[in-house]
């Protein structure tokens, strides 16, 4: 039977990609490579940490991300659109297959050339046996602890723009058959102005067995103030597939940040990445260091670091959206 690994457990590579297209970035491209640098150098931790395997689209990133990053990662040649591999690349198998599934730029509003191919040449360059689905998902709009359970919002599994055949029951039979979960926990909607239309993994995160975090809101200003309250009360009502009553952690969120026109924009704490000895957190604000303080026990025996994701985030996410583990 399929089983996803949590992502605490041990990783034979983390897998991500090098911004590449200057065009999609503009005057953010070089900001952004920054911070993927610092992303993967974090996460490799000197070579003690995660071996890091990244895709460059093109002469010019492939050069400019050999000189960046060094020995801390395996720089490979590979088209795609953008570099958002969470939802573009396979999702690996403890007994190391890679499963694909259909991508349609988010329900149709960012189809980019390579994209839809990305899962396969991942699989193929990591030498895993492939199989692909016929619907529509992305891995950011799911969350597995690794024991049966999978988070996920209706706003985005249930939209119309990705599979409008779906009911909440087949939704369900299709995602316990292809990757071999036995709950569904339905969460309702996401962060406002999220063009993923609510992925889970910038709302909550398992962080062990029968533990989730979740944010919290500064204060009334914050713009989803009621959309994080709804998500604690609703998953400490839960309990997962073994049975257990969730615990709920709260995190700090970012608050209020805007982009350049003033709109609010997506930001949270939660699209962090955890590594084989470092987990890497997007902070945005003063509030950075208090999210990772009060993440940083839930890790015993690895370091958690805060990273600037400023320029990462005007392309729609951050650190989780740009990386996909294969299990060791």
């Amino acid at each position: 039977m399929t089983t996803i690994p949590a992502e605490w457990r041990p990783h034979k590579a983390i897998w991500t990609a090098w911004p590449s297209a200057a065009d999609l970035w503009g005057e953010d491209l070089e900001p952004a490579r920054a911070e993927v640098a610092a992303m993967i150098r974090a996460l490799s931790d000197g070579g003690d940490g995660d071996k890091m395997r990244v895709l460059a689209h093109g002469r010019e990133a492939e050069a400019t991300a050999k000189l960046a990053l060094g020995q801390s990662a395996e720089v490979i040649p590979g088209a795609f659109g953008d570099i958002w591999f969470r939802d573009t690349g396979p999702i690996f198998t403890a007994d190391g297959a890679a499963l694909g599934f259909q991508f349609n730029g988010w329900g149709g509003k960012y189809q980019l050339p390579h994209d839809d191919e990305v899962s396969a040449r991942v699989a193929l360059l990591a030498k895993a046996a492939y199989k692909r689905h016929d619907f529509i998902l992305e891995g950011g709009a799911i969350e597995m602890d690794g024991e049966g359970s999978l988070l996920t919002t209706r706003q985005c599994l249930l939209n119309r723009n990705r599979n409008p055949h779906w009911t909440e029951e087949g939704a369900e039979v299709a995602l316990k058959k292809a990757l071999g979960v036995e709950k569904i926990l339905w969460l309702e909607e996401g962060l406002m102005n999220d063009h993923t239309d609510g992925h889970i993994d910038n709302l909550a995160r398992f962080v062990a067995p029968g533990v989730v975090a979740c944010q919290a809101p500064v204060d009334r200003s914050d713009p989803n103030h009621d959309v994080l309250e709804e998500i604690a009360l609703e998953l400490s009502a839960m309990r997962d597939a073994q049975g257990r009553k969730l615990e709920v952690v709260r995190i700090p969120s970012p608050g209020i940040i805007e982009d350049e026109d003033g709109d609010a924009v997506p930001a949270s704490h939660m699209n962090f990445i955890i590594g084989n000895s470092t987990v890497v957190v997007p902070i945005y604000s003063g509030t950075g260091d208090d999210a990772v303080n009060a993440l940083a026990p839930l890790f015993p025996g690895r370091k958690v670091i805060g990273l600037s994701s400023h320029a990462i985030l005007t392309g729609g996410g951050s650190f989780h959206c740009i990386t996909q583990q294969e299990p060791a």
